[in-house]
């Protein structure tokens, strides 16, 4: 499916991005296109990977002519560009209602328009049951992607839908390292505190697999493991080979949940389990495809999939941060 395509990400210079377009040069695609608004990242990483295959260009979702003429002649969209974090989002809403919701729509129409065979939508676990206005942007993305599939056109949309990523930027890794560097002491908002984790690499090689299993009107669930923050606070401090490193509580953020969900209580009606990676949630209106795509998957029995349940323990924590690199 990728070998001789021709492939536009959206925010590709971003930690997603980029380690997206590591592991889709291999698979041999006609061209990659980078499409984000920062140029000196554009050169960083044009510098770094040094690919024939890669081409950039400067451009804003918010533009819909810019992202009609970068779909031209494209075979698949991975649709990263977002507006990410929690109290931007709380703090600017409009700007990013215009980012993650009418740029979304502007993905939308240029990929009809441009006839992409197929556009993949990177979401979050904060777009169920959303508690802030990042989450609430992402959801309403998702419901864009999906009955962009009842427009009669030549795309399929689908969605993916991710808890952290460990190693992207303002990972809460890169925060208490740097805490413990400068401050000796890391801050969390409370205790109790639990989410779900996966390395940048593992996230992304279900994002390209996502794109060659869907069907278009599903939404993709990653299969995550979860773990308490403070044991990954513990566990770094620990690895930091200092013995003054105080945890401190600092009290939650407007609109942070203590913990996150992958699917909702409602959702988990629709829910079919695919494979050990994923999980997908079926469309509640009529079609038929995805209904046959997926016909022979078991139903999930859990009423929700929660961050808080069966959380990794520190040995754990400590082995899944040495295998996205952040240990010795």
């Amino acid at each position: 499916m990728i070998k001789g395509a021709s492939i536009l990400i959206t925010g590709g210079t971003g930690s997603w991005g980029q380690e997206l377009t590591r592991q889709l040069l291999p698979l041999k695609p006609k061209e990659i296109i980078i499409f984000s608004r920062n140029e000196s990242n554009q050169v960083a990483m044009s510098r770094s990977l040094r690919h024939p295959a890669l081409k950039f260009r400067i451009g804003d979702i918010r533009d819909r002519s810019a992202v009609t003429d970068a779909s031209k002649g494209v075979d698949f969209i991975f649709h990263l560009a977002a507006l990410k974090h929690v109290p931007v989002c709380e703090d600017q809403p409009y700007e990013a209602l215009k980012t993650n919701v009418v740029g979304t729509q502007n993905v939308i129409e240029a990929a009809i328009e441009n006839r992409v065979k197929k556009v993949l939508y990177l979401s979050t676990d904060k777009a169920a049951n959303p508690s802030n206005f990042y989450g609430m942007t992402k959801a309403i993305g998702e419901k864009l992607i999906l009955y962009a599939n009842i427009i009669p056109s030549e795309t399929a949309f689908v969605c993916v839908r991710s808890g952290n990523v460990l190693g992207t930027s303002g990972s809460v890794v890169h925060l208490f390292n740097k805490q413990i560097r400068e401050e000796g002491r890391i801050g969390i908002t409370d205790r109790r505190m639990t989410r779900f984790f996966l390395t940048v690499h593992d996230a992304v090689r279900l994002l390209i697999k996502a794109l060659e299993d869907s069907v278009g009107g599903e939404i993709f669930v990653m299969a995550m493991p979860t773990c308490r923050i403070l044991d990954l606070a513990e566990v770094l401090a620990e690895a930091s080979g200092r013995s003054d490193v105080e945890i401190v509580e600092i009290g939650k953020r407007p609109g942070e949940k203590i913990h996150e969900i992958l699917f909702s209580e409602y959702e988990s009606q629709h829910v079919a389990k695919y494979n050990d990676d994923y999980f997908v949630i079926l469309p509640t209106f009529d079609l038929p495809r995805v209904q046959k795509r997926y016909a022979s998957c078991p139903r999930v029995t859990m009423n929700t999939y929660s961050s808080d349940l069966s959380p990794l323990g520190k040995e754990e924590v400590r082995r899944l941060l040495a295998k996205g690199g952040f240990l010795p």
